[in-house]
């Protein structure tokens, strides 16, 4: 494992945080201080961060979070906004969050103190469940391109300004369901399997239509029912032991897969 990973895996900082300290002559392998940031590391090396010994952590912590509209799902932000950090308690510092959710946008936020669980979920075709609000009546073509899938040559309305994504797919919807419907206005509750950047409020810009609201509600099975807005809570026992079959199932298919070509 690179040093930089073994080191944000089992400890409090970042791995850009781990490289700058790398860089700072604070990391050491056994006696020797380390100066090579593609360093593999070993099991049974011993590592030491600021002259403590960093100790290989077993265990998994999971939490959910009620993100608020108007705050950022990121570390620092140049523009000097809120950030999950600056409302979640100081012991989440280091905590992964598992995708994202825009600025304006609400619910739903997983995240883990487990680099390998959050890559697992991340990139899992684990359902996403949101119920939205789009400032027009619901169409056909809305209807057939959740069904079949859409592809995008130009998909930049609905993104962020500063973007440089252009063109993007969508594959279909696992589901949708009409709540209220009115001239001006449309209530859903759509299920995805993906989590691509600004991807709703992309699609439906692609159809005229704006994001009013926007809140995740479940990811998986994890549902965020009646936990307050900007409150936290711990995954349940039964969430962690779905977690830990989940990851050996995924394990295990990983294992079947046949090595890439060279």
């Amino acid at each position: 494992m690179r040093i930089n990973k073994y080191i944000s895996h089992h400890t409090k900082y970042s791995r850009r945080e781990a490289d700058e300290l790398i860089k700072a002559g604070e990391v050491k392998l056994g006696r020797q201080i380390l100066d090579d940031l593609s360093c593999e590391v070993q099991p049974d090396d011993n590592i030491y961060v600021k002259g403590r010994l960093v100790e290989q952590r077993t265990e998994i912590t999971v939490i959910v979070y009620n993100k608020p509209k108007g705050v950022l799902v990121t570390k620092k932000d140049d523009r000097g906004r809120a950030t999950i950090y600056h409302k979640l308690s100081g012991k989440y510092r280091h905590f992964i969050p598992i995708g994202r959710l825009d600025y304006a946008s609400e619910g739903l936020l997983i995240l883990t103190d487990t680099p390998r669980v959050a890559e697992i979920l991340m990139n899992s075709p684990l359902p996403r469940v949101y119920n939205i609000k789009i400032d027009k009546p619901f169409t056909q073509e809305m209807a057939e391109a959740m069904k079949n899938g859409l592809v995008l040559d130009d998909a930049r309305a609905g993104g962020h300004e500063k973007s440089n994504i252009t063109d993007m797919s969508f594959a279909p919807f696992e589901s949708y369901e009409i709540r209220s419907e009115g001239p001006k206005s449309t209530k859903l509750r759509v299920t995805i399997s993906e989590g691509k950047n600004r991807e709703l409020r992309r699609f439906f810009a692609h159809f005229d239509a704006k994001v009013l609201d926007l809140k995740r509600v479940a990811y998986g099975e994890i549902e965020l029912n009646n936990l307050p807005t900007n409150k936290t809570r711990y995954f349940t026992r039964k969430e962690y032991d779905d977690l830990h079959k989940y990851m050996k199932a995924q394990a295990k298919e990983t294992n079947k897969r046949p090595p890439r070509e060279k």
